[in-house]
């Protein structure tokens, strides 16, 4: 049995509901806290603690008992992080910046963040590496960048273990419909017909299995993982994405012109040299959510997608 609680933010994410159920079968107690604005799908468990607070009130959350922090919460994604940019740097800059004072001051000698790959803004280099600047274009990486600033600064008092994360794919019970393989499988499958703009952007990738596997695996290895790392397998475009769906649903695919500069690339050597070895690929996402649609687990709704819903029950 593992005596260790995890204190989640975020938990009743996309990737926290995957994540926090894992690290509950593996015996760890969970605190989850979240403001829930997207609904709660963790299922009940006598080691799980479900806070609906908000980290923005670091005064109110209680770190008594905790030994370990994953922080995911944060305004997710460009659109929604420009929708209201005081929001997104008080969410995603200045709450990190007090939660891990807060966590300095507790005590605590584990914070794990997530950032993202998107820090690294528009490059040209084949392979974005950990060491290449960072030129964030968003209200979201620019919190992001700032954040991990921060907690590098306290290297020293805790080990602290940054992932700048590639776009996420898969199923969690709350789904995501906005990013890139989950909704261009959906728009296959529900309308028959997939819609690019652009096409020629490249995306790096990580199964969601994948990123919330890194996650618990740097909890039990902070000495090989302190840092920064990168983690995303797959660097591919929008059509090539399309493509892989086309393949698996019959459908058609439009092309429309695309103003959207962003390109990413991102190489994840540093962390496949401490032994982590992904699982899944975007094939097997893309399968997966083709299986769970066909059996009714997946339903295109509105809270699926952050911006939409966020302009409706949040903002």
């Amino acid at each position: 049995m593992n005596e260790k609680t995890i204190l989640v933010t975020g938990a009743t994410g996309y990737k926290g509901t995957v994540l926090v159920p894992k690290l509950l079968n593996k015996g760890y107690r969970v605190v989850a806290l979240d403001t829930q604005w997207f609904g709660n799908f963790l299922p009940t468990h006598p080691n799980l603690t479900v806070v609906k607070g908000d980290v923005r009130d670091t005064h109110s959350i209680d770190l008594t008992g905790i030994d370990s922090i994953i922080h995911l919460a944060s305004i997710a994604n460009d659109p929604c992080g420009d929708l209201n940019p005081k929001l997104t740097w008080e969410v995603s800059a200045l709450a990190t910046m007090q939660l891990a004072d807060k966590a300095k001051k507790s005590g605590i000698k584990q914070f794990i963040y997530a950032s993202s790959g998107s820090v690294y803004g528009v490059k040209e280099e084949e392979q974005v590496t950990e060491d290449l600047s960072l030129e964030p274009i968003s209200e979201y990486n620019k919190t992001k960048m700032v954040a991990e600033r921060v907690l590098l600064s306290y290297a020293d008092d805790m080990a602290v273990q940054i992932v700048r994360p590639a776009t996420v794919c898969g199923l969690s019970a709350r789904m995501r419909l906005d990013v890139s393989v989950n909704m261009l499988t959906m728009q296959a499958l529900k309308n028959k017909k997939i819609t690019v703009f652009g096409g020629a952007q490249v995306r790096p990738n990580i199964h969601i299995d994948d990123i919330t596997d890194l996650y618990i695996y740097m909890l039990e290895h902070p000495e090989k993982t302190s840092g920064i790392f990168n983690a995303g397998f797959e660097n591919i475009s929008i059509m090539d994405i399309a493509k892989m769906v086309q393949s698996k649903v019959n459908c058609e695919i439009e092309v429309t012109p695309s103003n959207d500069p962003r390109c990413y690339r991102i190489n994840s050597d540093k962390l496949l040299a401490t032994g982590f070895k992904p699982k899944k690929d975007v094939n097997t996402a893309i399968g997966e959510l083709i299986t769970a649609f066909e059996n009714g687990e997946l339903e295109d709704q509105d809270r699926f997608y952050n911006l939409k819903w966020m302009q409706r029950e949040v903002l």
